[in-house]
């Protein structure tokens, strides 16, 4: 619930009430019940955001996606609703919008990333119209769904900004499983297919591109590489492009768009990246497999914040509670920090409507199935685990500090 009178001092303070920070603190009170824990989070409702991309697919609603915060929130945490303004680590203290102070033992930065609109000239004033849309917003998924079922003809662009982002193949699913609908209507042949990624690749593990490329190419799309988004018009229909060749140079390219959908260059909180925690990057520098901070080693770091090599997804954070729960409850034991975090993350990707590549794999690309099953193929079981168990396991376990498949391989 609610905090109502605020406690100055706590044994453990989480900075964060996504779903890094809310199963954190379920985790570690599930092992140690009477722990004095504390929550800062402003936000009134609580998103399951992986269903986004299905929302803009037309395969899940928006309103299922989203509950109260308060009904999320461990009963034995108290919420601090306010925003962190302030981390410093010396004194041990974050200071929050109201002024006020709050000292901890310890400390679990999970505040997640920000989304960062402003970066692309123009996008601002014209997301939710003019056929300009994105699945990283919770009003928006239903607008791309809109947009992708009423077009009959026409060009479409489909972006990807320069990693780390959360849920690297978000960008290309929202493509899939657009053109997957337009085959479906027999309308595919009138479309005018383009994704265009700031990276050089279509996806970061080798493995799985093969299989998505026989999508790619039954999809008709046409892939541009280092092409990234920095200036839209949404009243004229036209998006300009930076695209670097392979010397390294950088030419702008005027594109015209029927509809348009847009994933955003995605960086730090000022919090985190302006603080002594910041890594070179501005993300909480972390050790890769104990997830505490190297030099403030009472600090550390859960979910899309931390300077890890490793996707940024749901799945990754749901294996990293466990490691955080367990060492930070060691470190105040005096005990040594035995768990640890083997960069896993995990990518459904929803290649059509009813099938998907489960793609799961750690630190360096290696491979981490949790099923004996050849993860590079397509499969109905895994769109089952997608749309329908996934988001269950998500509210009734995760969130609750029921860590079902959620230990490490190290472990």
């Amino acid at each position: 619930m609610a905090n109502t009178n605020l406690k100055t001092e706590c044994e453990v303070l989480i900075i964060g009430g996504g779903s890094a920070g809310i199963a954190a603190a379920a985790s570690i009170i599930k092992r140690q019940p009477n722990i004095n824990i504390a929550i800062i989070e402003p936000n009134e409702q609580h998103y399951y955001q992986p269903a986004w991309t299905l929302v803009g697919g037309g395969a899940y609603k928006a309103k299922d996606t989203v509950r109260p915060m308060a009904s999320v929130m461990p009963s034995r945490a108290t919420w601090i609703k306010a925003s962190a303004e302030k981390i410093d680590p010396e004194e041990n203290q974050v200071t929050l919008s109201n002024g006020n102070t709050i000292h901890y033992e310890q400390l679990i930065v999970s505040p997640g990333l920000r989304l960062a609109w402003e970066k692309i000239e123009g996008l601002s004033d014209t997301l939710g119209k003019n056929g300009v849309t994105s699945n990283y917003r919770y009003d928006l998924a239903p607008y791309t769904w809109d947009l992708v079922s009423s077009i009959t003809s026409g060009k479409v662009l489909f972006t990807q900004p320069a990693m780390p982002i959360k849920c690297a193949g978000a960008p290309q699913k929202a493509m899939y499983l657009s053109c997957d609908h337009w085959l479906k209507k027999g309308n595919l042949n009138h479309m005018d297919i383009e994704f265009n990624l700031a990276t050089p690749g279509l996806f970061g593990v080798k493995a799985y591109v093969e299989p998505l490329m026989k999508y790619v190419n039954k999809y008709r799309a046409k892939l541009i590489f280092t092409s990234n988004l920095v200036k839209i018009d949404g009243d004229k229909k036209i998006a300009w492009f930076d695209i670097q060749d392979a010397d390294g140079n950088t030419t702008q390219v005027e594109k015209s768009f029927d509809i348009i959908h847009v994933v955003p260059p995605q960086v730090s909180p000022d919090i985190v990246s302006t603080s002594p925690l910041a890594d070179a990057g501005g993300w909480c520098e972390v050790n890769h497999h104990t997830l505490q901070h190297p030099r403030f080693p009472n600090v550390f770091a859960v979910g899309d914040i931390c300077g890890t090599p490793n996707a940024k997804t749901a799945a990754a954070a749901r294996k990293q509670v466990v490691v955080v729960a367990e060492n930070l409850l060691s470190l105040r034991a005096g005990v040594p920090l035995l768990s640890e975090y083997d960069g896993y993350g995990s990518c459904p990707l929803t290649v059509e409507k009813g099938k998907v590549i489960l793609a799961e794999f750690g630190y360096g690309g290696k491979l981490l199935p949790t099923f004996p099953l050849d993860s590079t193929v397509p499969r109905r079981s895994a769109w089952f685990l997608k749309a329908t168990l996934l988001p269950w396991v998500y509210w009734n376990f995760m969130l609750k500090g029921r860590e079902w498949l959620a230990r490490s391989s190290f472990l």
